[in-house]
């Protein structure tokens, strides 16, 4: 028996908890402080302990017995409870979006014989692993281009978006400089610039921009032209830019009718209300993944597209099916030591095991989500 520790049971984790309870030789575990998530995994047949993720000797007493961990906590958790986990020895799958160079916590990885596959979701997750099976495929890479969005099927004003998961991660998308490769060299530009329309099939036009989206792929891969744009409902954009010149994102506090209060804590709990998803309403996820190269002298474009919508049957959304699964994909893998790669591993790390890539591409397939490959 595999015992598997979740350190937070929200929308995501609760999707990745059930996905790996479905194993009989798989005991799971979520650790999440609020007690209402922890009642909903209880009656969902999950086991479940009261946990602050920011207690450190709380989160090591959690995983102190577990033979895997799954991190599905906040981007600005994620560095710690990296280096808790490694500290700890334990195989870890997680996808905190975490703003601190996990590739620093590498040697000691190493060092405690420790796995840990990051940045695991769908971007950054499958947009890694796709762009290093790409770099894999040819003999020199030229341009990869990250195209991804998770959207509201139905557009609703004044925002034309929402979201299944935590505010703050939206808004540290639209704050936090974007990073990308241009001739070889690291280019910074501020998040929600160089906005452009994009078609894709089924969704239609949406709006590009740039974003820090390309995380770890700028140093592991070698592609003279490299960069990730997120994609959101025409018209959203420039309201984010606004919001944020205004300062409602900022972390600075103001003096407010006497009270000293932090801009982006107030700004983060009424969009947090004013984006949340509707019960009853659906999400999907839009990713393309364009990369150019040769491989035996021929110029080649591996082209992979990605259409998700939440599923009704088991009431996920698609951005939690897209992020969850394949971490919850890796987490089996972990628990079953057929991935044994010591180190801090983001997903193109493992792009050239062919073993590796063809059982994420099957499993993600059983599991409904679909990415097409076109070769041009």
């Amino acid at each position: 028996m595999s015992r598997i520790v979740v350190l937070g049971g929200g929308l995501v984790g609760r999707v990745m908890a059930l996905d790996l309870a479905r194993e009989k030789d798989f005991q799971v575990t979520v650790g999440d402080r609020d007690e209402r998530t922890l009642a909903r995994l209880r009656a969902e047949g999950l086991g479940t302990i009261p946990l602050d993720l920011a207690d450190d000797a709380a989160v090591r007493r959690a995983i102190a017995d577990a033979d895997v961990v799954v991190g599905s906590a906040p981007g600005h958790m994620g560095y710690r409870l990296l280096r808790l986990v490694i500290e700890a020895g334990k195989p870890y799958a997680d996808i905190a979006f975490m703003p601190e160079d996990f590739l620093e916590l590498d040697a000691l990885a190493r060092e405690r014989g420790v796995t840990a596959v990051v940045d695991c979701g769908v971007a950054p997750g499958l947009s890694n692993l796709l762009c290093g099976r790409a770099e894999h495929l040819f003999d020199k890479a030229e341009r990869m281009l990250i195209l991804v969005g998770g959207l509201p099927r139905r557009r609703v004003w004044p925002y034309d978006y929402r979201i299944v998961f935590s505010a703050v991660d939206v808004i540290e998308e639209y704050t936090r400089p974007a990073r990308w490769v241009e001739h070889g060299e690291l280019v910074t530009k501020a998040a929600l610039t160089d906005i452009e329309p994009i078609d894709l099939p089924v969704v239609g036009t949406v709006e590009a921009f740039n974003t820090d989206g390309l995380r770890s792929l700028a140093k592991t891969l070698h592609a003279p032209f490299m960069k990730e744009k997120t994609l959101r409902w025409p018209g959203h954009v420039e309201k984010m830019r606004m919001l944020r010149e205004t300062g409602f994102f900022s972390q600075q506090p103001i003096d407010a009718g006497g009270v000293r209060v932090r801009p982006f804590d107030v700004t983060t709990k009424l969009l947090f209300d004013a984006w949340k998803l509707p019960e009853g309403d659906l999400d999907l996820t839009v990713m393309r993944v364009e990369c150019e190269g040769s491989a035996g002298g021929v110029h080649k474009t591996y082209t992979w597209d990605l259409y998700d919508e939440a599923d009704p049957k088991t009431g996920y959304h698609s951005m939690a099916r897209t992020t969850g699964f394949p971490c919850a994909i890796v987490a089996r893998m972990l628990a079953r030591r057929e991935l044994a790669r010591p180190g801090v591993q983001p997903p193109e790390r493992l792009a050239n095991d062919d073993r590796f890539f063809e059982r994420m591409m099957e499993e993600l397939r059983a599991r409904g989500v679909t990415i097409a490959l076109t070769v041009a």
